[in-house]
């Protein structure tokens, strides 16, 4: 017998969470349809809320390390990374719980197992018993996320070989770990281990970290990393991999070797769309796994739709689950989910960094007169008494219409103090002198837009 649906939504991470949440509310019958087993997606279960729960506790014994009245009560170095996980495993069930309840209390049809286009309106599910059942639809969300990419010349199942999904399961004391890739998870992990006590060597394909950031954010944060410990090796990539059964030694192109105890593969991610028999929609997935979609998240088949990081960059929760609404906006008719355009970028290493709207470099590309506004977290009382007082935060700005251009954010709860920039340049007419002319509690750590906008204006004549 053939379950007939209106939308079937594949995948029941950030993503596919929004698209059926927002189908629901507009009267469609929806299903979910998930490989895990569980919803929550790779978000929830190996990815971000894992990593940043284990970064969480980190950071709070590296705090507790840093307090002289504190430090000699512990040594975070003979902790066990199983004993250091078992908070963010705790998390990860209250979440999978909380989810799953969001999709119950609205009438989501959950089914778990592998999902299969046989035509442009109907997919098998199969599940782990082995069983195959068939679901009929008349438009489809691609909701499927992504996994990390491996090389087809790296041994994944050593022992001693990790990638950003299997690094949470080790379980053997590491003294010295490489990292190859030094994009935003090869940086978050690198600020972890080393805080965990590791000799970290992070191994980075490009002439700096996360070119993408602003270049003095960049730049705090190599030092920052280089600082506590980490080895930062760029412009390198490996010739190949030596894997031994108490060791592993990396080969660069140029004529290098690293030895450590075990290696992260940190090098790109890769769309989950090779089951899924696109063909059979008449759609295909690029070399890395990913579906091409237009501003309304769909894809060359007319009824079927694609967000997340399945459609790849900017590849974050946050945004995933604004793509699927807007998804599933688009499939019902509904005009009130924009466009998911500029969103904040979090990326959580050891300080945080934040950051939305345009770099300086962007702007002298653009030949836009610019002005810098400064707040350093030294100078707060706030990051004084709490002390956090690695970081900054920056300010660009049109030196004639004031409009703020971009905001710029590097240290303790970087992600969250960003969205009071961004709350304000969304506003119309924004002008840096918002921050200039609001009172701020004291102490804060907002009270940073303050500093920052008067040290901007101060430059102004």
């Amino acid at each position: 017998m053939l379950a007939r649906y209106d939308v079937v939504v594949i995948g029941a991470g950030p993503a596919g969470e929004g698209a059926a949440m927002k189908l629901v509310k507009e009267g469609r019958r929806v299903a979910v349809i998930d490989q895990l087993g569980e919803v929550g997606g790779n978000c929830a279960h190996v990815g971000t809320i894992p990593s940043k729960a284990l970064r969480q506790t980190v950071y709070n014994l590296m705090r507790f390390r840093r307090d002289p009245l504190l430090s000699r009560m512990a040594d975070i170095r003979s902790l066990p990374l199983s004993q250091v996980l078992a908070r963010a495993h705790k998390v990860i069930d209250i979440q999978v719980t909380t989810h799953h309840r969001f999709f119950e209390r609205n009438d989501v049809d959950l089914y778990y197992g592998e999902a299969r286009f046989e035509d442009d309106h109907s997919m098998s599910v199969l599940t782990s018993e082995g069983v195959s059942e068939r679901i009929g639809f008349e438009s489809a969300v691609i909701a499927t996320g992504s996994r990390p990419y491996q090389p087809a010349d790296i041994d994944f199942n050593h022992p001693r070989v990790f990638d950003s999904d299997k690094i949470l399961k080790l379980d053997y004391p590491v003294q010295k770990l490489i990292i190859y890739g030094a994009g935003v998870i090869g940086c978050e992990y690198a600020s972890i281990f080393v805080g965990l006590g590791y000799k970290v060597d992070l191994v980075n394909t490009q002439p700096q970290l996360l070119s993408f950031l602003d270049n003095e954010i960049a730049d705090a944060l190599s030092h920052y990393l280089r600082d506590l410990g980490v080895l930062i090796r760029n412009q390198e990539e490996y010739s190949k991999l030596e894997t031994q059964d108490d060791c592993v030694i990396l080969h660069t192109k140029s004529g290098k070797k690293i030895k450590a105890d075990a290696i992260l593969w940190c090098n790109g991610r890769a769309g989950n769309t090779e089951t899924l028999n696109l063909e059979a929609v008449g759609l295909s997935a690029n070399s890395r796994g990913q579906i091409a979609v237009d501003e309304r998240y769909c894809t060359d088949a007319a009824n079927v739709y694609a967000a997340g990081d399945v459609i790849g960059p900017p590849a974050l929760a946050s945004a995933a689950y604004d793509q699927g609404r807007c998804a599933a906006a688009h499939i019902t008719g509904s005009q009130d989910v924009p466009h998911v355009g500029d969103v904040p970028t979090g990326i959580y290493t050891i300080p945080e960094i934040s950051c939305i709207g345009r770099t300086e470099r962007q702007l002298t590309e653009d030949k836009v007169p610019y002005e810098v506004g400064q707040s350093f977290f030294r100078h707060l009382a706030r990051a004084q008494i709490s002390g956090d007082v690695v970081g900054m935060l920056k300010i660009l700005f049109h030196r004639d219409t004031r409009e703020i251009l971009g905001i710029h954010c590097f240290g303790n709860n970087a992600a969250e103090i960003v969205h009071i920039g961004q709350a304000v340049m969304n506003l119309p007419n924004n002008s840096i002198e918002y921050f200039a002319n609001t009172t701020f509690n004291y102490p804060t750590m907002a009270e940073a837009y303050r500093v920052a906008a008067l040290n901007g204006m101060n430059r102004l004549f």
